[in-house]
């Protein structure tokens, strides 16, 4: 055994499953039995929904939850994450498929396999080269506006189940909403009532308790009412004759043509359904105590999605209401992931030929109301008030989406956040600091109107780093100081927040000591930090500054105002090159710089 532990380690670290599984405890048993019985009963009704919603047969859905479920379970280090379809996965592969193939066909199942074959691969990519941090392109405005717009999407896409009406394929909302506003003459008022019914049901038992499987009641009730009232002759669709037959290997045939046509629609399933599936992991990684990696996470999903496209299924990741109710329902390991499996190999032989009178009207209605959350008003409200600026990512993502399509919506949503995070380093916060009278403490003047400032001297605090982003905006803020305080000779800039300096950032204080020395005015340093000062020294403008660098700005003013004795160049650099400084300002000095 002693042997034997340490490879298993080695096993562990590659195939999570060889670390849980020998350790396994029995009293966490119960709690994964009932987990997989209730998320295999959500998996039923949902799997053959979001297949609708993705353009494939029911069948799809159902081999989505089954192969891909089980490797995710080997090779994925969270213990409550539910894998298999989820609404805006399905609904990118469908934009990705539309325009190449006709929905439900051979070659439309064929691009959905080989696309889970692509997702995989990325996933397996950025795994291998530890590339998890790619997740944060997509912050956390953004993913609330492309949420709520790929809700709408999906809504509105499952509208025309709902109204018993046959509409062209759209990619878009507004053509979406566009066919509907047509075809409202052809209603069906029998699937209407059924799927209004259903969306009743749904809701009701939903709010009445989260676990209970209230997607397979509906499914179940409303077979029923079909099959006993021939609903099918009042014109309500059915999903028809579902094959009772186990997911198989079947290695996917495609036009190489339509391969680059599917690498946009590869990456960004991978960007928001790992972002998705990372974020739910975390959460409930949080509340359980434990970790989990996000590289390994790259590789468990990439392995479901190599069995999606290997058998019959479509692309898959992690969904938040499932993993949500597993988590609830007791789910302490993945083992609870393997019941569920196991339960749908069954449910795929024993219940699908009971299936055919199932309207397409309870599909639709199960898709709506569960993206129904995702329309997230309230944290809307909340990223306004935290943080106004960060509407404007926000709203970019919601209206590009929903405008656009996902694909390019996420894509312009991305390169808003990048805009709005360089505009932020463009123009970073400063504030001139006064001193809080009775102590040695600068602060805001614009934040604490009780604090002074030094008659012929005027001190700034710049809240950046110092590069070539800013350079410009610092050179201007000093100028507007000097305007506004026309008695400084003297300007001390507090440097404690400035955590790095490029050569631009260099160039350009260099620059600055030499355009404010010819107009008279010395600039000072205080609180530099360590990577700073280094730049610094290398550059030579250390030297230069000589005498001008201060412990703090309370020093600076006190050595400008009072002409006291000031730290030799020599000695501050010995202080700050060496960690044992020889007095006392030395160590102080030394240790803030640091």
């Amino acid at each position: 055994m002693a042997r034997t532990a340490p490879n298993l380690g080695v096993l562990a670290r590659w195939i999570p499953i060889a670390g849980w599984l020998p350790r396994y405890r029995r009293p966490d048993l119960g709690g994964d039995l009932t987990a997989g019985i209730t998320v295999a009963a959500m998996l039923i009704p949902q799997g053959m929904a979001y297949a609708m919603l993705a353009g494939m047969p029911p069948q799809a859905g159902l081999y989505a939850a089954t192969v891909p479920i089980a490797l995710y379970a080997f090779f994925g280090t969270s213990r409550q994450l539910a894998v298999g379809p989820v609404a805006i996965v399905s609904l990118l592969t469908a934009s990705a498929l539309a325009p190449l193939a006709d929905e439900g066909t051979g070659e439309y199942i064929a691009l959905a396999a080989v696309l889970a074959l692509m997702v995989a691969a990325v996933h397996f990519l950025l795994g291998i080269t530890r590339m998890g941090w790619v997740v944060n392109l997509l912050s956390h405005p953004v993913l609330v506006g492309f949420t709520a717009a790929a809700a709408l999407i999906i809504g509105a896409s499952q509208v025309k189940h709902l109204l018993g009406v046959k509409l062209p394929s759209t990619e878009g909302f507004i053509e979406t909403v566009t066919e509907l506003g047509k075809a409202l003459g052809d209603v069906n008022w029998t699937t209407i009532a059924l799927g209004a019914g259903t969306i009743a049901v749904l809701i009701g038992l939903k709010t009445w308790k989260k676990t209970f499987p209230a997607a397979l009641v509906a499914v179940v009730a409303t077979t029923i009412v079909s099959q006993v009232f021939d609903l099918a002759d009042r014109g309500v669709s059915t999903i028809g004759e579902i094959p009772s037959d186990l997911p198989a290997l079947a290695i996917p045939s495609v036009d190489s043509g339509a391969l680059g046509s599917l690498v946009p629609a590869a990456l960004v399933i991978t960007l928001a359904g790992f972002m998705e599936s990372i974020a739910i992991a975390k959460v409930f990684a949080r509340k359980n105590r434990y970790e989990v990696d996000a590289n390994q996470e790259l590789i468990g999903l990439g392995a479901a999605n190599v069995g999606a496209g290997l058998f019959g299924g479509f692309p898959v990741t992690g969904g938040f209401s499932r993993t949500a109710v597993n988590a609830d329902a007791g789910a302490r390991t993945p083992l609870a992931s393997l019941i569920s499996v196991a339960i749908m190999l069954v449910a795929l032989v024993a219940i699908t030929p009971f299936l055919t009178a199932l309207p397409n009207a309870t599909l639709g209605a199960i898709v709506v109301v569960a993206v129904y959350g995702l329309v997230d008003v309230k944290e809307a409200r909340h990223i306004g008030k935290v943080k106004r600026g960060d509407l404007f990512p926000m709203g970019v993502a919601f209206v590009a989406t929903l405008v656009l399509g996902i694909e390019a919506g996420i894509a312009i949503a991305i390169a808003a956040s990048l805009v709005l995070i360089f505009m932020r380093l463009m123009r970073p916060h400063t504030a001139e600091l006064g001193r809080i009278p009775g102590t040695t403490v600068y602060r805001n003047t614009g934040r604490f109107p009780e604090a002074e400032t030094q008659p012929g001297i005027a001190a700034l605090r710049l809240d950046t780093s110092l590069n070539f982003a800013n350079v410009a905006f610092v050179k201007k803020r000093l100028t507007s100081l000097t305007t506004s305080r026309p008695d400084a000779t003297a300007i001390v800039l507090d440097f404690s927040g400035v955590n790095d300096i490029d050569a631009s950032g260099e160039q350009a204080l260099h620059e600055i000591l030499e355009d404010f020395s010819d107009r008279g005015i010395d600039i000072h340093l205080a609180t530099v930090k360590g990577p700073v000062r280094d730049v610094l020294m290398r550059s030579g403008l250390w030297a230069a500054l000589g005498e001008r660098v201060h412990l703090d700005v309370a020093a600076a003013v006190d050595s400008i105002g009072h002409e006291s004795p000031r730290l030799e160049a020599a000695e501050l650099a010995a202080g700050l090159t060496d960690d044992r400084p020889s007095d006392t300002v030395g160590q102080a000095f030394g240790a803030v710089s640091r």
